[in-house]
């Protein structure tokens, strides 16, 4: 199982507009570029971010903005703005119709349960750890010291 990468794209989008809008103005086309992706996929992402609350897009050729301070923006908010977790809200789907017949799949449930909840549980309060203003602070970081070593 791999989480989609719907949030590093987010997360790239947001690190693109907090280091760029001040230069320039942040389009899908520029995203696009730097995400490597179609401009469409950018323009869905942007719109979960913008639903979110995280971001500002003007229409047209506004541009995208940060909608709140970097420091207040977690890698949690992100997650939860772009990964469609469905009702349920669970990280982990089950299959929905294990055996009741089969002595594991009668008990699977009773196993993996609280376990995968847990599992969430612990990556979502990592990701609430780090805001991001330490992610581009990192990004700054190791733009600079790419330039000097060029």
């Amino acid at each position: 199982m791999q989480i989609s990468s719907r949030f590093t794209m987010a997360t790239h989008i947001l690190v693109v507009i907090a280091l760029e809008c001040k230069n320039e103005k942040i389009t899908s086309d520029l995203l696009a570029g730097s995400v490597g992706v179609n401009p469409v996929i950018i323009r869905k992402t942007l719109s979960q971010l913008k639903k979110a609350g995280l971001i500002t897009v003007a229409r047209g050729t506004g541009g995208a903005e940060l909608a709140k301070d970097l420091k207040d923006i977690t890698l949690l908010d992100v997650y939860q703005a772009v990964e469609c977790l469905g009702k349920s809200g669970q990280l982990f789907s089950f299959h929905d119709n294990p055996n009741p017949d089969c002595p594991i799949g009668k008990n699977i449930h009773t196993v993996l349960d609280d376990r995968l909840a847990a599992i969430q549980t612990a990556m979502e309060a990592e990701l609430a750890q780090t805001n991001l203003a330490q992610v581009v602070a990192a990004a700054e970081k190791e733009i600079q010291q790419q330039a000097v070593s060029q």
